[in-house]
This record gives C-alpha cells, sequence and structure tokens, in this order.
C-alpha cells in the first residue's frame, strides 16, 4: 500500500492506494450549528503510549480520517497532541482540515471550571479551539482541586455533587462565544436529560455521541435526536470487544462477561456475502442509517478496512436482518465498579444517573 497527497482547488487530500487501486474518502454529516463533521472517525481511548499513537494517527491521516475523537479523561491528549503535530507538519496538512472532538470530563461539570478544563485540551492537542466539545456524562463527580482526580471516593463510593446541567450548557454555550469551540454537544445522556438542555438552551446541541450497534441501536433514541435535529455518532460501534476483558483484569469485577457482537454467526455470514469484514458491516449498517461512526484499534490494518465502507451499500433486506440481532446489550454501562455510585438511590443526582440502570431495549 502507497500514499500520496493530491491538491485540489488549495485543499490537500490524504488519498491512500490499496493493492487493488481504491481510495477511501468519507463522507461527511451537517450540523445544526451549520458546521460538517466527518461521517467516520478515528477514537482513542485506551491510545496511552507514544509509538502506539503515532502508528494509529499516522495510518489514519493516509488512509482519510480526518475526525480524531479525544477526552479529558483518556488522560492522552498531550500525547496525540505531539504526534499530531508532527504528522501534520510532515504531510503539510492545515489545521481546518481535520476536526477533534474532546469531551468535558465528570469531575468539570460545575459553571466554574468547565473553560478551564476545554483550555486544558486545547494545550494538550496544540490547537486553538475544538471542533465539536461534549459534556463526557451527565453525573457530576465532586472536583477535588486536582483536576486529574476524574473520580474521588469516600467509604468505597464515588463522591457526586448535584449541579444542574442547564447551568453546564450556558458554560458551554459561553465557550463557542469565545470561539475556543465550534460546535457543543452531549455524550450519554437520555432524551429526558437531552430534552431538558435543548429547553434551556440558546445554542441548541448539534450532537450527541452514544453507545450504539447491532444489539444496541437506539432506534428511539436516534429518531428523537433526528427530531431536534441533533446529529447521532456512535460510540463502540463495533461492541467494544475487549472492554469486557478490561473490566475484568484492570477492575477485578471478575463476573462482567458480554457477548462478541463481531462474532455474532448473523454478521459473518452478510460480511461473506459482500465480501466484507464483520467491523465493515457494522460500521456501513450505522451510516446508512445516518449515523456518524467512532471506530477505534490500534491495528494499522484494521484502521484501513474500517473506513473502507463507502463503496458498497447494504439492501434492505439486510438491514433488517441487521435489525433483528438487536438484543439491547450495553457493553458500557458505566456501573461496572462494584458499590462505585451506591449513593446514588438516595442522592439529588437522581435524576442524572438514571440511564445507569438495567435499561429495556433501544431506551435510555
Amino acid at each position: 500500500m502507497w500514499s500520496r497527497l493530491l491538491k485540489i482547488k488549495g485543499k490537500i487530500y490524504g488519498i491512500v492506494y490499496s493493492q487493488r487501486g481504491v481510495a477511501f474518502k468519507s463522507g461527511t454529516l451537517k450540523l445544526s450549528s451549520g458546521h460538517s463533521m466527518p461521517t467516520i472517525g478515528l477514537g482513542t481511548a485506551k491510545l496511552d503510549d507514544e509509538e502506539t499513537i503515532r502508528k494509529c494517527l499516522t495510518t489514519a491521516l493516509d488512509t482519510g480520517y480526518r475526525l480524531f475523537d479525544t477526552a479529558y479523561v483518556y488522560q492522552s491528549e498531550k500525547l496525540i497532541g505531539k504526534v499530531l503535530k508532527d504528522v501534520l507538519d510532515i504531510a503539510n496538512l492545515e489545521r481546518e482540515e481535520l476536526f477533534f472532538t474532546s469531551k468535558l470530563p465528570f469531575n468539570a461539570l460545575h459553571p466554574d471550571v468547565v473553560e478551564h478544563f476545554c483550555r486544558l485540551s486545547l494545550a494538550s492537542l496544540n490547537t486553538s479551539y475544538l471542533d465539536l466539545y461534549l459534556i463526557h456524562c451527565p453525573v457530576a463527580t465532586k472536583h477535588t482541586g486536582n483536576d486529574n482526580e476524574i473520580i474521588s471516593f469516600e467509604n468505597g463510593c464515588a463522591v457526586t455533587e448535584h449541579i444542574n446541567l442547564t447551568d453546564t450548557w450556558k458554560a458551554m454555550e459561553s465557550l463557542v462565544g469565545k470561539g475556543l469551540v465550534k460546535s457543543i454537544g452531549l455524550s450519554n445522556f437520555n432524551s429526558k436529560q437531552i430534552q431538558r438542555i435543548y429547553d434551556a438552551a440558546n445554542i441548541k446541541p448539534a450532537a450527541l455521541q452514544v453507545e450504539c450497534h447491532a444489539y444496541l441501536p437506539q432506534y428511539e433514541l436516534v429518531d428523537f435526536c433526528k427530531k431536534l435535529d441533533i446529529t447521532v455518532t456512535a460510540s463502540s460501534p463495533l461492541g467494544t470487544p475487549d472492554f469486557p476483558k478490561f473490566v475484568r483484569e484492570v477492575l477485578g469485577i471478575k463476573d462482567f462477561n458480554r457477548p462478541t457482537l463481531l462474532e455474532d454467526d448473523r454478521l459473518k455470514s452478510l460480511a461473506e456475502k459482500y465480501s466484507k469484514t464483520p467491523a465493515q458491516i457494522l460500521l456501513r449498517y450505522l451510516v446508512q442509517r445516518g449515523i456518524a461512526v467512532i471506530s477505534k484499534s490500534s491495528h494499522p490494518e484494521r484502521i484501513q478496512q474500517n473506513i473502507d465502507i463507502f463503496n458498497f451499500t447494504l439492501m434492505d433486506d439486510d438491514m433488517k436482518e441487521l435489525k433483528s440481532i438487536a438484543s439491547g446489550v450495553r457493553y458500557i454501562p458505566f456501573d461496572f465498579w462494584k458499590g462505585m455510585f451506591c449513593s446514588f438511590s438516595a442522592s439529588k443526582n437522581t435524576p442524572n444517573i438514571h440511564f445507569m440502570r438495567p435499561s429495556k431495549v433501544f431506551r435510555w
């Protein structure tokens, strides 16, 4: 595989040619803010060493990715910013050709610290603005004064704060006015939480990022967002195959198990039919529904494969087949730390955390 840079009307595009001579090009979705967002992006969660990040970002840029999804809680934005600066200088790409998404962490929902945390991400990523800034989670953990202490514990329970999220949103709106971010949105919010923000907002949420895949297709939530002109981005579109292992081995929750979506026999059958990988089928399924996708891999070949989804269309019957495999399985329920949120049942925060409880299929 080899690549070159193609200059069209003054703009430089990364074009990669495979051994079959195929060039990959991502489409875009128009946000309600007026800005356009690439349909597919590279996720950066759990990429924590410079060598891996450099390999992934270089491959992604060469292959045509322009959206990079980051978050303060990933604690990797400094490395990502360093690597991207090096790679962009070499590739002669302009900042305006990229799309950076970052997220306000759990411990930064108090309005007084929103801008502070946004500026931390800007400095780490070596950029003067973010294309999209999301509230990462509707649950506010206590800001202890240590910015990197995302969750603090007392007596085995996470220390939370009761914060009116509409106040947080007002602080997010001020970031747009100051030119620090172009668009603002939400992540891991349910429809009731979204509606409260929407009703109080001067600048409406432009995007919602939420777990969404063939096992958890989120039909009702996606339809709800479409009515409000909120673009949905799917996190964990491949079912996060490595996350259960992470929970068992790193967090010590031995009984945390989930079926592996990529190994579903019905999905494998469709992949064979289209001469595609199961991952490509899953990503294409979401894109055809008008949903942006954030795919993550540390393997260059898979990064290349995951963007190669724009040269085929799933037939209506096959879209229905994928719809039929929905089971309501949620890979990241946010309650995998035993007892972590044990004080919530008696907490004023309860309205903001009901998405963490066992949910019905398709509902948050």
